[in-house]
């Protein structure tokens, strides 16, 4: 599989006019693969708020399934795509942001919203505030299409 990844990778990363200084693979325990990718032009593949990297990690999945076919034995395997470890950064960051907010419901005892976020990221601070420590709030996402947003609320115990 990793072959095979690889090569798609390489191969739409040279098609933008990119070449990779570093390829690094590893499978997650959900049975899906991280790539994480050093490049000789990380501004151009990451893009604009990662929409570049998003559309990147989009099309390298849909030719993986193509080419993996509908009777593979892997199915339709799951990967993510990073490049010079911008989308772990990019958790980081939210991760933070999530947390600082958590304390000012905890402090306020008042909903505090997010920023506008992807669904990648959305789902990163959904499940991190999932954990037993954040029992005691909720998150519930608001907003329509593209302008959808994390609210976190104090959890109300009946």
């Amino acid at each position: 599989m990793e072959e095979i990844i690889h090569e798609i990778v390489e191969n739409l990363v040279g098609r933008m006019g990119g070449t990779i200084n570093k390829f690094r693979f590893e499978q997650d325990p959900e049975g899906g693969y991280n790539v994480n990718l050093e490049t000789s032009d990380p501004n151009l593949m990451i893009g604009h708020h990662g929409e570049n990297i998003g559309a990147l990690q989009h099309i390298a999945k849909l030719i993986l399934w193509n080419r993996l076919g509908p009777d593979s034995p892997e199915g339709r395997p799951d990967f993510s795509l990073d490049i010079d470890n911008y989308r772990h950064r990019q958790e980081e960051n939210v991760i933070s942001l999530a947390e600082r907010k958590v304390e000012m419901v905890r402090k306020l005892s008042s909903p505090q919203s997010l920023p506008v976020m992807n669904p990648y990221f959305r789902r990163v601070v959904h499940l991190h505030l999932a954990q037993e420590k954040f029992s005691d709030i909720r998150t519930e996402s608001q907003g329509q299409g593209d302008y959808r947003f994390i609210v976190i609320k104090p959890e109300i115990i009946i």
